[in-house]
């Protein structure tokens, strides 16, 4: 700084800072000044601290475009987190919630300010427990307000966003001042960027409130149909579904079905008697016409031996006391819920299944009560019932929102498949799990589908009957099977390295095509996209941010760069310096599985990934790999070296189909006593 100031012969070069001109411009410092790169263009500025000095002026100007231009270079500033820092230690942040608390303007300067204040918060230095009642409820009114420009109201909803998970009080505060209705209204607004934060911001409340907040508050939002509000207006919306929205509908997913997880986890009490009387509805639905006769003609002996033949033929393994049937938990009462629901909706199939099964033979019956329970399992286990919503994860099914009581009326779908695909095996009792290991393949192989209606799921699951998982199985069987004969064997060794060889060159072909990546910061998930890729020539690593919708920018708009030759090692995992930032605590079993990090430089400079998918990783650390002269490690390279040896054994073998090769080469024969039956060219010349 010194010598540049010295040069341009300026005085007091303690003044002036250095500060990258593409890209975020952040201020070039003594714990950055190593991330500078060959190339970066830098322009010399006001240092950061006179800057903040100079807009802790401007922003308590009496002029009021002064007071805006200040508030507006703050917002652009307040990314950076050495500037952050000199504003924030100058009470910087008190003159922000004044301006708020106090001015009623909505306007420009209002916008400028909340961005301002949004980005200051995002370093952590200040703990969101610190705001005023006073400042909350100023940004819960934006919110409230109806004739508030919509970036105030997008801005308002992010803080509020941000504030929730933070403390138990701020959560409750926010609950009481943004009613749900209200949020209602903004997620069915045009705009996709206020409908998205609306959305956003319901999620935070949803994940931050207590079990029974949380069950009220689904309760309500189904009484104003939001199901049926995101199925018609958000998944099927003309605009594409962006990946925000997407992980979001997947948590509201992930939370409805979790309010099963109760009755899926409580077992059922014998001496209930609202249980005991739904377990008696199912025998009076099912044998009703046979119960006609007065009951008080049979003593209690044969009563009791007539409701345990019942029982029985309902499929209940322990037919004189059925409650013990349903003491396993899970899936608990969940099973009791899914069979009422079924019998009580679908009356027709239910006695269908019942007595089709009552008229077997013993042995081929299908267990109605039996199978309930191991399907309610099933279903749990496939929709992660009880488990923890991921921060990533984008994966909702499009039929969730289609349908009311979802769980229940999936369970009278597969339990009415369970009965067919029984038939199909022509199954015993002794064939109970198998004939459940298959339901649960149609299951989860027709949900692969992503079916956009329920009534799609259960043509696409009774079309896809036992003899077709049997295709399907076998198919897969034929891809996987490998001779084991030794001449193979070496023959497979002998083709590794060639198809190692082309394997690494896809994986650094991939490299040079570069992927999106996405910021994911300690607090929440960030819509900041950055983009790397290696340079043709394979020397160098090229990143830096990009806009949404750009898929593959040129590798001249990507400004940072790292050399190959500088990269000393690859982490991945926990290893990772942006997985150790997090408490463990709070570490994401999602996040893990996809972080990796390479050390380069002198200093050991990090750069942080994490990959948008578990494909993209592995090729991402295999090429890196590679580029360091190590081995690939992923399972990916082992999947893509087990096909390419597969396929290229069954082309170098293809003129050997039905011929058995012996596990060891045939003997070689003597040589001939004598040599006179070679021709001899010699006599042929003459």
């Amino acid at each position: 700084l010194k010598d540049v100031c010295d040069a341009w012969s300026l005085p007091n070069a303690e003044h002036y800072a250095l500060q990258y001109v593409d890209g975020r411009q952040t201020y070039i410092t003594e714990s950055n000044r190593r991330e500078i790169k060959n190339g970066s263009i830098l322009r010399l500025t006001t240092s950061p601290d006179q800057e903040a000095e100079r807009l802790y002026s401007g922003i308590q100007s009496k002029n009021v475009d002064v007071k805006t231009d200040s508030l507006k270079k703050l917002a652009s500033l307040s990314q950076d987190v050495t500037f952050a820092q000199e504003f924030i230690s100058r009470n910087g942040l008190k003159q922000i919630y004044s301006i708020v608390e106090e001015g009623n303007d909505t306007g420009e300067m209002l916008a400028h300010t909340l961005k301002a204040f949004t980005e200051l918060m995002e370093h952590d230095f200040v703990s969101w427990e610190n705001l005023s009642t006073v400042f909350i409820k100023k940004v819960v009114s934006y919110v409230n307000m109806n004739a508030v420009d919509a970036s105030i109201q997008q801005l308002s909803l992010s803080i509020l966003e941000n504030m929730v998970p933070t403390s138990r009080l701020l959560f409750e505060l926010v609950k009481k001042e943004v009613t749900l209705d209200r949020l209602l209204t903004h997620l069915q607004a045009t705009n996709a960027h206020l409908q998205l934060k609306a959305m956003a911001l319901l999620i935070a409340l949803l994940l931050t409130a207590t079990d029974a907040e949380r069950r009220d508050m689904m309760d309500y939002l189904r009484e104003k149909n939001i199901r049926q509000f995101i199925h018609k207006n958000i998944i099927h919306s003309s605009e594409p579904l962006g990946d925000e929205m997407a992980h979001y509908l997947y948590v509201l997913q992930s939370v409805s079905l979790n309010l099963c997880e109760h009755r899926m986890r409580s077992s059922m009490d014998p001496y209930s008697q609202e249980q005991r009387e739904l377990l008696q509805s199912l025998r009076q639905t099912a044998f009703e016409s046979e119960s006609e006769a007065p009951a008080s003609n049979f003593s209690t002996e044969r009563r009791r031996s007539l409701c345990a033949k019942e029982f029985r033929k309902l499929g209940f393994m322990n037919n004189s006391n059925p409650a013990e049937d349903l003491r396993r938990a899970p899936p608990g009462l969940l099973a009791l819920d899914n069979m009422v629901y079924f019998s009580r909706n679908t009356p027709n199939a239910y006695s269908r299944f019942v007595l089709e099964n009552s008229s077997r033979e013993d042995k081929h019956e299908c267990p109605f009560a039996r199978s309930s329970i191991q399907l309610t399992l099933i279903l749990c286990e496939i929709l992660h019932v009880g488990e923890p919503c991921s921060e990533t994860a984008q994966a909702f099914y499009p039929m969730f929102f289609g349908q009311d009581h979802f769980f229940e009326e999936l369970f009278c779908i597969c339990i009415q498949l369970v009965n067919k695909t029984w038939k199909e095996m022509r199954a015993t009792q002794e064939d109970f799990d198998k004939v459940m290991q298959v339901v649960r393949e149609q299951i989860t192989r027709t949900l692969a589908l992503k079916p956009t209606s329920l009534e799609l799921f259960k043509t696409r699951v009774n079309a896809m009957n036992y003899s077709e998982i049997l295709k399907l199985r076998q198919t897969e069987r034929l891809h996987q099977e490998e001779t084991l004969a030794v001449p193979v064997l070496e023959l497979r060794e002998r083709l590794k390295p060639e198809l190692l060889e082309l394997i690494r060159q896809q994986r650094l072909l991939h490299l040079c095509e570069g992927t999106l990546f996405r910021k994911i910061s300690s607090r929440r998930r960030q819509d900041k996209l950055w983009y790397c890729r290696l340079s043709p020539n394979h020397k160098v690593l090229h990143y830096g941010d990009v806009e949404e919708g750009v898929e593959s920018p040129p590798i001249e708009s990507l400004t940072e760069k790292i050399p190959v030759a500088d990269m000393k090692m690859l982490l991945v995992g926990k290893e990772c310096p942006h997985t150790k930032e997090k408490s463990s605590g709070k570490q994401n079993k999602d996040v893990l599985e996809l972080a990796f990090s390479i050390v380069h430089d002198v200093e050991e400079y990090c750069l942080n990934f994490v990959a948008p998918t578990r494909y993209e990783f592995c090729l991402w650390t295999d090429g890196l790999n590679v580029l360091l002269g190590r081995e690939m490690t992923s399972e990916r390279t082992q999947t893509d070296l087990d096909v390419l040896l597969s396929m290229e054994l069954k082309l170098r073998l293809l003129d050997l189909e039905n011929v058995s090769i012996p596990d060891t080469p045939p003997p070689i024969p003597k040589p001939p006593s004598n040599l006179n039956f070679c021709y001899d060219f010699s006599q042929a010349e003459q």
